[in-house]
């Protein structure tokens, strides 16, 4: 079978898609990818790469074509609504030109933000006359007002619109949360829409290596250590962890540490100096093969989401790579990551923005004895390899590539 992957972003910036791709080819896959300039998420091209012209390269087996793309940069407004454009503008057409000799079986769309990425997969399934299947990992226009990058309902309404356009002309729309199913059928009745979750790089599922070394972050060492781990942005509802930092400040034992950068890093930086905060660290980023043993240095895991309605739809993907590494989590979050936080009994779910609740579960949490931790912990990576293991996940979904295709050669 031969599968043309469409997506803005690819290896080498880290996104999940990645090690799907790379598992569909050991499977004997024929796999291209389309995809722009590696950029995300600091904004400036990657050392070896430009922003302008082509570049072709092979990974793992993999194919890949890479046009041009305008760079996020600082991420302000307007340097992302080009950074999207552009890559909807060159994968359309340069992507056409450039794979114009080449047949495929399926067209997939892989559907992060921004959805319109989508375009250039419609595109080229029309021009190569195959089946197009795209994997909804954000909900639009949701997603636009919960960020607060689009509040006028007039252009959120324009947007509903050309998303019901796109979902309604794909063969199969697979969706990362199962309460992603109502919205997404809602655009596209006729679409076949089915749950396909994520899982998380396999060296999280690893036993810790020996060749990897390890920053050195002080506040791991000692103490009771609530490591938070990802994008510090808007979503993240980042207000509440400094807000409950501030309050167990007489407790210097526990300490907050966020590993990771974004859009709210200064700010918490800047409320770290302000309010005299010890309590809480901001080493930053690092490499992602030094993550499962950071997180494995943590008492307690912690995943936070602003309290907005599309939030309460998704399981944000920190949640697998916590159950992966087998540390017990403090979920405040609402909805589905709640319910899968519950229901596999690793760890303490709290009501998203609710400071007051946040603080009690990191007083109830410092207060269990580490066995208990541990079973959590433990309960969590048993429900990971049920529900959420990547080689499990990635059969499941060559199947459904497989009987697209099936059904259209019948």
């Amino acid at each position: 079978m031969r599968v043309l992957i469409v997506t803005q972003y690819f290896w080498p910036e880290s996104f999940y898609l990645n090690d799907v791709v790379a598992t569909l080819v050991k499977s004997g896959v024929e796999i291209d990818v389309l995809t722009g300039k590696p950029n995300y998420p600091e904004g400036k091209v990657f050392k070896g790469y430009t922003a302008c012209g082509v570049q072709k390269e092979t990974w793992r087996g993999i194919n890949i074509v890479r046009v041009p793309i305008f760079p996020r940069g600082n991420s302000s407004a307007w340097r992302l609504v080009v950074n999207y454009l552009s890559f909807v503008i060159s994968g359309s057409i340069l992507g056409s030109w450039l794979l114009r000799k080449r047949q495929y079986d399926v067209v997939f769309g892989y559907g992060v933000s921004p959805i319109l990425q989508t375009i250039p997969a419609l595109l080229l399934s029309r021009i190569k006359g195959c089946k197009i299947v795209s994997w909804v990992q954000d909900l639009w226009p949701e997603s636009l007002k919960a960020t607060g990058y689009v509040n006028n309902q007039r252009v959120l309404d324009v947007v509903k619109s050309l998303v019901s356009w796109m979902y309604r002309r794909n063969d199969l729309l697979l969706v990362q949360s199962q309460a992603f199913i109502a919205p997404v059928k809602q655009l596209a009745p006729t679409t076949p829409v089915v749950y396909q979750p994520n899982s998380v790089d396999a060296i999280f599922t690893l036993p810790p290596s020996d060749t990897v070394t390890l920053p050195e972050i002080p506040a791991l060492n000692t103490g009771f250590a609530v490591v938070f781990a990802g994008n510090i942005g808007g979503a993240q509802a980042v207000e509440v962890i400094v807000e409950a930092a501030s309050r167990l400040a007489d407790h210097p034992e526990i300490r907050f540490v966020l590993i990771g950068q974004g859009s709210r890093w200064q700010w918490m930086n800047e409320q770290v100096k302000a309010r005299g905060l010890r309590n809480l660290h901001l080493p930053g980023r690092f490499p992602i093969n030094t993550m499962p043993g950071l997180l494995r240095k943590a008492s307690v895991l912690l995943v936070t989401l602003a309290d907005e309605p599309i939030f309460a739809q998704t399981i944000p993907n920190k949640i697998q790579a916590y159950m992966a590494v087998g540390r017990p989590i403090l979920a405040c979050l609402n909805g589905e990551g709640a319910r899968v936080v519950g229901e596999a009994g690793a760890g303490v779910p709290v009501s998203a923005g609710d400071t007051d609740s946040l603080v009690d579960a990191v007083l109830q949490m410092y207060h269990m004895s580490p066995e208990q931790r541990a079973a959590m912990g433990a309960s969590g990576h048993q429900y990971f390899l049920e529900h959420f293991e990547h080689d499990k996940l990635v059969n499941r979904m060559l199947k459904h590539l497989e009987t697209l295709v099936g059904r259209e050669r019948i």
